[in-house]
Parts: structure tokens; C-alpha cells; sequence
């Protein structure tokens, strides 16, 4: 059995039958591979487990599904066994029988032509038709021609169409990511001018004195203040740039009066009858 031309056969059934699938096919070449290794003998004892695993069928019911199509559909010949211990029967057809070349005298004559053709399509026949070297020569009418400039035409216009709606839409993105673009630096520039302005002019070791004084507060506590603010670049919290230096002043003098009347205010546990001197006499009792 030539199993070149069988498998030429099957596939040029498959090219007209429109009720089969890629699964049928695949279904097809699996029981065809056990077919080959019986040496071509029928019938043919399959395992399930087997032929969905090399025509890679994952589902039992579209296993069964498809090798029952193809049954009725007259590629196969399916004998279930019902028998877990004693595989099912398959039966397949020689399809080569079908690509008999025809013979000299059932073949037509040709005829040629008077007057040849100004328009004339040559199509090499292919591997799947009845003969074996025949070429066919097409005479499109005027009306198929005239067709198929129109839609050609038709196709040419729905890509320009297509084109300019593509267009239109990377220029509407475009637009978009300039104008987010441009948001955000109008954003970062206003940020950046409203620290800019509400920075004030750095104070003096003088200014910061005449303050203090005002306020009843001792110039210590104002060389502290300068040198501190001095130290960090005048920020507070060592971020945030110093906008107003006679605010921060007024809480350093807060903080520091609050500082000092706790330390003032401080209990102490330490009983003061434990306290003693360099001279007590340890004899005496306590």
C-alpha cells in the first residue's frame, strides 16, 4: 500500500469536506500512525490512552465525539469493544485508489483556440486534482475584471481610510501625553516659585539679639538660636526651608521657658535622710 498516496487521498477529502475539524484530522493521522505500525493489516486494536496522547486530545467525550464523525462520516470503520481489558476495533480505507491517473482515450481532446485571448491565467494543476500534468488556462470575463478593479479600488480606499484614522489617533495621544506633559512642569515650576518667594532674607546675629531683648529673653539664648539655625542652613526640622525666622524665635523662646520649668519642677525620690556627710559617725544608729 502506498501510503504516500492514501494520506494525498485523505487530505483531499478533507480540502471538500467542510464538516470536519483539526481535531478530526488530528484523530485521522494518530489511528494512521497504528495502522503503519500493524504493517497496513486490518483490523487494528487501539488503546484510548493511547491515541489521545499522540493526537492530543485532552477530552474522553471529544475523543469519542470525533471517532464517532469520522465513522459516519465513512474514514474509518469503528468497532467499540466495551472491554476495559480488550482494546476496540478499527477499520481504515485505502484512499489511493482514488488518485488513479485516467486513462489516453477517457481523457478529452484539446481544443485550441481560433483567436487567442488577450487576458489568459495559466494554473499548474495541483497535487491533490485527478491528473497528473495538466495545466488549465482561465479566460476572465470583462464583467470579473471589471469586479475586481472595484475591489481593488474598494480595498485601496478602506486603507487610506484606515491610515488616517491611525493617524488621527497617535496625534490625539501625542496631544494628551504633551499636555500631562506640560501640567506637571507648570505644576513643578509653581512649586518651585512658591518656595522660592516664601524664602525671607537670612537674619543677623544683631537682628536676632534685638528680638530676644524685646521679649524679655537673654542674649544666650539668642546666640543659641542664631548658631543653631546657622548650623542646618536655617531649616526647620532640617527639610523645610525657614520662612519666617521671628516665628521660630518665638517657639525656641516657648520651648526653651517650658524646658526650663520642667527641669526646675523636677521631683526627686531620694529621701533626705539618707543624705550624709564626710564626718557621720557610723556608730550611731540611723
Amino acid at each position: 500500500m502506498n501510503y504516500i498516496k492514501h494520506l494525498t487521498g485523505f487530505f483531499e477529502k478533507v480540502a471538500i469536506d467542510k464538516s470536519l475539524n483539526p481535531t478530526h484530522v488530528s484523530l485521522y493521522i494518530a489511528l494512521f500512525q497504528f495502522w503503519n505500525c500493524n504493517r497496513f493489516k486490518n483490523p487494528i486494536s487501539i488503546s484510548r490512552d493511547e491515541v489521545m496522547r499522540i493526537s492530543k486530545i485532552s477530552s474522553k467525550a471529544t475523543y469519542h465525539k470525533c471517532l464517532k464523525n469520522l465513522h459516519g462520516l465513512g474514514y474509518i470503520n469503528y468497532e467499540p469493544s466495551y472491554n476495559p481489558f480488550k482494546g476496540s476495533h478499527v477499520y481504515l480505507f485505502n484512499f489511493s485508489d482514488d488518485l488513479k491517473p485516467i486513462q489516453k482515450s477517457e481523457r478529452k481532446p484539446k481544443i485550441e483556440p481560433l483567436f487567442e485571448p488577450l487576458f489568459e491565467q495559466a494554473l499548474n494543476k495541483s497535487c491533490t486534482s485527478d491528473e497528473t500534468s495538466s495545466e488549465q488556462a482561465l479566460v476572465p470575463s470583462i464583467n470579473y475584471i471589471n469586479n475586481t478593479n472595484n475591489l481593488n479600488i474598494e480595498n485601496v480606499s478602506n486603507l487610506n481610510e484606515q491610515a488616517k484614522k491611525f493617524e488621527e489617533i497617535n496625534n490625539f495621544q501625542l496631544k494628551n501625553e504633551n499636555l500631562k506633559e506640560e501640567k506637571s512642569s507648570a505644576k513643578k515650576e509653581e512649586k518651585e516659585f512658591v518656595v522660592t518667594s516664601s524664602i525671607v532674607e537670612k537674619p543677623i546675629l544683631e537682628e536676632v539679639k534685638s528680638y530676644f531683648q524685646e521679649n524679655n529673653f537673654p542674649e544666650l539664648e539668642a546666640q543659641k538660636f542664631f548658631n543653631y539655625f546657622s548650623s542646618n542652613g536655617w531649616l526647620v526640622g532640617g527639610k523645610t526651608p525657614m520662612v519666617d525666622w521671628q516665628a521660630a524665635a518665638q517657639n525656641w523662646i516657648l520651648n526653651s521657658i517650658n524646658f526650663n520649668h520642667n527641669t526646675d519642677t523636677t521631683p526627686t525620690n531620694r529621701p533626705k535622710h539618707l543624705n550624709t556627710t564626710t564626718d557621720k559617725d557610723y556608730s550611731e544608729p540611723l
